[in-house]
């Protein structure tokens, strides 16, 4: 028989990881392309420390997408687990599409560029946050920029906060996908546990509320997530490096826990669309981040 034609309605699937610098906008980009906040956002670098899969789907296409923590230079055994989960796009992804911020185009020497070469794949640029750039030009000038050290499959210019240029991202990754059947219901937004967002959306609230370095030395446990008929009832522990830092996560009289506790309560309602039971304790566990055995049982693997 002849080889079918792969035409445009021919169906397409295939996973695509989204990787840049910190800040760069892969979050937002990744939630509006799902139409729903499943990776925390806030306005502070390296939020994003999982590799969260995320079900793009409409009739003719499914495509996977892999939000992935932002590329640095690790200094502890937390971010070199968190550029793991970068790395093993390599043989788990079809293609990648590196986030640019338009304001700011990595360095000749950054670890972006190397990081890119290392995971040999095709890739699609995104120059981000056109809409705060003066005007076209002047992405498309950080476009060739970007292009002159590293050869992309294609490039985007867009504003994931706005919404801008979405479209032609999706249409682009599809026409580079093989033809495949759906790997997932279609209306499946993600294959994580509710376990697992709820606590990306404490930690989210926790980089709001506090301070300086002491969100990204927290991490939240969830322990008991139990549903009632009409409640959900959930019990987290924020896990702390040092001693010192559990006095000002509590506050005095427990406040800020309670405010934590509030917004925590509001954002996972609005996730389930449940009334929500939440406790919060704080817990010391001593330079967490650097232990295996922490790492390994809070999910870092």
């Amino acid at each position: 028989m002849p080889e079918e034609k792969t035409t445009e309605q021919t169906h397409r699937s295939g996973f695509v990881g989204i990787i840049g610098r910190p800040n760069a906008g892969k979050s937002t980009l990744f939630n509006q392309l799902l139409g729903q906040k499943l990776s925390i956002i806030t306005h502070k670098a390296q939020t994003t420390r999982h590799r969260i899969p995320g079900f793009y789907s409409d009739d003719h296409c499914q495509i996977v997408f892999l939000d992935t923590p932002g590329i640095i230079q690790p200094a502890y055994l937390l971010q070199e687990k968190m550029m793991d989960q970068v790395l093993r796009l390599r043989s788990d992804a079809d293609l990648l599409v590196h986030m640019v911020d338009g304001r700011r185009v990595p360095d000749p020497d950054d670890v972006v560029w190397e990081t890119l070469a290392e995971l040999k794949l095709p890739v699609i640029l995104a120059v981000n946050k056109a809409d705060l750039l003066a005007d076209r030009a002047a992405a498309e000038e950080v476009a060739a920029t970007c292009r002159e050290r590293f050869g992309y499959a294609d490039a985007v210019i867009m504003s994931a906060l706005e919404g801008d240029g979405i479209r032609e991202l999706v249409d682009t990754i599809r026409d580079r996908l093989p033809p495949g059947p759906a790997f997932y219901p279609k209306d499946q937004a993600s294959d994580l546990s509710m376990r697992f967002f709820v606590s990306e959306l404490i930690r989210e609230q926790l980089f709001l509320l506090y301070d300086k370095e002491v969100p990204y030395s927290c991490t939240v446990n969830v322990v008991e997530y139990r549903e009632d008929e009409a409640i959900d009832h959930i019990d987290a522990e924020i896990v702390v490096s040092r001693s010192s830092q559990k006095g000002i996560m509590i506050g005095k009289k427990g406040a800020k826990l309670k405010e934590l506790g509030i917004r925590s309560r509001k954002e996972i309602e609005q996730l389930t669309g449940r009334q929500a039971n939440l406790k919060l304790f704080v817990k010391v566990r001593e330079k967490w981040r650097e232990k295996e055995s922490f790492l390994k049982s809070y999910g870092y693997r």
